[in-house]
């Protein structure tokens, strides 16, 4: 954005009297909803730009009065108002880029579009003023003879980081350069993410004839129907969102469709009206070119300072650690599920579309259970009453729908969460199927953080955004085994949101680094093994009988199929992230290759290590890979191998108490939990938070023994 912009933003107060009339966001300090939450009815498309540029002006006049504060710097005068700074643009944003993710729709992308220069210049701007930098600077010089708490001192040293990070100590034009490339970088990783949203919903196929769906069963058949009436048609519409695809690759038994829906899926983005090839490498090429304008050989390097790795050496450790580990016992799964495809018909090599459908019905053989034995068990109403349930025993919450709590879609419920003694402590949204408007995939978010204001403890807003099985006319949402266990995995997020207590709204909750964050969420996932925990609320959905044990025993039974080849997986998009983003030297397509050629080469190379099937042509998975070109894992997708280590690691505090005590809900374990983790947001290093907890750094012996790979050891 040019200069001319940002001055149009400056004098945006002329018309904010006539605004505030009308635009709820203005108003937002006495917003008379409960708990202050966002009144979305009253929310109009048109009132988010006005609400960002009126935001911006805000946050830009309260960093010019710390700028030009004549007192001398001191945390209190400079580092406290800036973190307090831009609460209007912080409100807006929050609503809108939640909205732009579980509720889109054309004129919000095109706004989103048009608000990310703004946005980078506003966070350029800011980041890139001498004046204040030089304040914090001088207060961070004096930390040590400060008496800070730990908390304080922790925020002090992530603000002065962040601005050196972003380019204080930059030269001037260096500085130029930086916000220039960082400007690029937005609105590049938002068409990225655009794309793949668009070219995900942009493919069809039409089937007519039921026979060609043999196999799938008449939930999956019946939501596919009204797939298609949904768009005007007669039959059963296919498409790439995770109901449709999930039950496709792993039921249907026609080859054919399995591989137009599998090559549908992997090559997304590649070519065609949303190409996202050149789109990757501009992406690596500009987070090279900012890593090197801070000293740094490649992007890996400056994005991981602040994280528990470290370093890439560190997450480089980890992913051929895990692979030396692994990958034996996954190549003998590979060659044992070619052998049981080969007696069941399949007279070739074993495809990727074909390793879902073979693995479900092995699986199956082995242990005599299905996905559809179970669903009976899991239904949604059930299964949140479950969750919120654990979630009572474990630290004494209660939830309580309220009606009143406004939501962004009828779909959504809202409700108010109370602690063992009946204090108000969070509202949580969820938000559980799948939408035209929402992306793929399930997250948590906030609409607002927790902070302290004085004495006052003001309490977060927490959203659980999933993409579950819908309902039908004749049975209720019944869940999979893995949408059950997704469910707890976004709740443990939700836990580490609403359970915070922090003094300031940039340390509370998940503000946390990327390879501890996925702790909480993993960590929860551990009790649907746990039939202690699943008597509480798996009960079949027609007779109220409890899960049998023999399903029971089955289930355990399985834990560790294909555990390896599922390692091989996370790793190949870790080794593939890696790759990306430890470039030394701008990625140039030869002239050999095409673009899209020399993308996919370079994903394969990246991933050949942890390779176990055939490779494609014509696919790959990166230019769909939102989670490291659009969702802020660059350099940081191995942290979801880092954090498996440690939730095993710590649900084994939970395992060896129920030994001594004969339950899993163990209250001691999960008091050490909350108070050292889920409270602690990010006030404190997450190593040191994680030893008070545990005792001691994480092991990696827990997470072999749970998949099975015991027997291994590691040197």
């Amino acid at each position: 954005m040019k200069i001319k912009h940002l001055v149009a933003i400056m004098v945006a107060i002329t018309t904010m009297s006539a605004q505030a009339e009308t635009n709820p966001f203005f108003n937002y300090k006495n917003w008379k909803t409960p708990h202050g939450t966002y009144p979305f009815n009253e929310i109009k498309t048109s009132d988010y730009m006005p609400a960002f540029k009126e935001g911006m002006r805000q946050g830009l006049a309260e960093i010019d009065a710390i700028v030009n504060n004549p007192k001398a710097p001191t945390f209190e005068n400079t580092i406290v108002p800036y973190e307090k700074s831009g609460q209007l643009l912080s409100v807006v944003a929050s609503c809108f880029y939640n909205l732009t993710n579980a509720e889109t729709n054309d004129e919000l992308q095109k706004i989103e579009m048009e608000l990310s220069p703004m946005m980078s210049e506003y966070s350029s701007t800011i980041r890139l003023n001498e004046g204040l930098f030089k304040r914090i600077k001088a207060v961070y010089d004096q930390k040590d003879k400060l008496r800070l708490t730990k908390e304080e001192q922790k925020m002090l040293q992530d603000i002065y980081d962040s601005f050196a990070n972003n380019g204080a100590n930059l030269s001037q034009e260096d500085k130029q350069v930086y916000k220039e490339l960082t400007a690029r970088l937005s609105k590049l990783t938002l068409q990225y993410g655009q794309n793949v949203l668009k070219a995900t919903n942009a493919w069809t196929m039409l089937i007519k004839d039921e026979a060609l769906l043999d196999g799938l069963n008449d939930d999956t058949k019946k939501m596919l129907q009204k797939n298609a009436e949904k768009k005007g048609m007669s039959g059963y519409l296919l498409d790439l969102k995770p109901t449709t695809y999930i039950p496709v690759m792993q039921d249907c038994k026609n080859r054919d469709i399995r591989r137009e829906l599998y090559t549908a899926y992997n090559s997304r983005c590649i070519g065609g009206e949303f190409d996202n090839t050149q789109i990757i490498i501009d992406i690596a090429n500009t987070r090279l070119q900012i890593a090197q304008l801070f000293g740094k050989s490649c992007y890996a390097d400056k994005a991981l300072v602040k994280t528990m790795a470290k370093d890439k050496e560190h997450v480089y450790r980890l992913l051929d650690q895990m692979r030396d580990a692994y990958m034996p016992v996954a190549k003998q799964e590979i060659q044992e599920m070619q052998q049981y495809a080969s007696e069941h018909g399949l007279y070739s090599t074993l495809q990727p579309w074909d390793f879902s459908f073979y693995s479900k019905q092995l699986k199956a053989e082995k242990y005599s259970i299905t996905d559809d034995d179970l669903r009976p068990y899991f239904k949604l109403e059930n299964v949140k009453k479950g969750v919120f349930g654990l979630a009572k025993r474990l630290y004494g919450l209660s939830f309580k729908e309220n009606k009143n709590i406004q939501v962004y879609n009828p779909e959504v419920s809202a409700y108010e969460v109370f602690d063992e003694k009946g204090k108000f402590l969070a509202v949580y949204y969820c938000d559980f199927h799948p939408r035209d408007g929402k992306r793929g995939g399930a997250w948590m978010n906030d609409f607002k953080p927790q902070w302290m204001e004085g004495r006052t403890n003001s309490r977060p807003h927490i959203v659980n955004v999933m993409n579950f099985t819908r309902a039908t006319d004749d049975k209720p949402a019944l869940l999979t085994y893995d949408e059950v266990r997704t469910f707890l995995h976004e709740f443990g997020h939700g836990l580490h949101g609403m359970l915070t207590q922090c003094q300031y709204s940039s340390m509370s909750g998940t503000n946390v680094p990327r390879d501890f964050v996925e702790l909480p969420s993993q960590f929860n996932e551990n009790f649907v093994d746990e039939k202690e925990f699943l008597d509480t609320f798996a009960k079949h959905y027609l007779t109220g009988e409890t899960l049998p044990q023999e399903l029971l025993d089955k289930m355990h039974a399985s834990q560790t199929y294909h555990a390896a080849y599922a390692c091989a997986r996370q790793l190949s998009f870790g080794y593939l992230d890696m790759a990306w983003h430890t470039l030394t030297e701008p990625f140039v397509v030869p002239s050999t290759l095409t673009t899209e050629e020399a993308v996919i080469k370079f994903g394969n190379q990246a991933m050949a290590d942890v390779q176990l099937m055939p490779l494609v042509t014509g696919t790959q998975m990166e230019t769909a890979f939102t989670h490291i070109f659009s969702g802020g894992y660059a350099a940081g997708y191995y942290s979801y191998k880092w954090s498996e280590l440690l939730d095993a690691d710590a649900f084994a505090v939970f395992k060896e108490a129920a030994k001594k005590n004969g339950s899993i809900f163990d209250k001691k374990a999960a008091d050490l939990f909350r108070k050292n983790i889920l409270e602690r947001g990010g006030t404190e290093d997450p190593m040191e938070l994680y030893k008070r907890f545990r005792g001691g750094e994480p092991t990696i012996d827990a997470i072999l023994e749970r998949d099975g790979i015991k027997a291994i050891v590691l040197q």
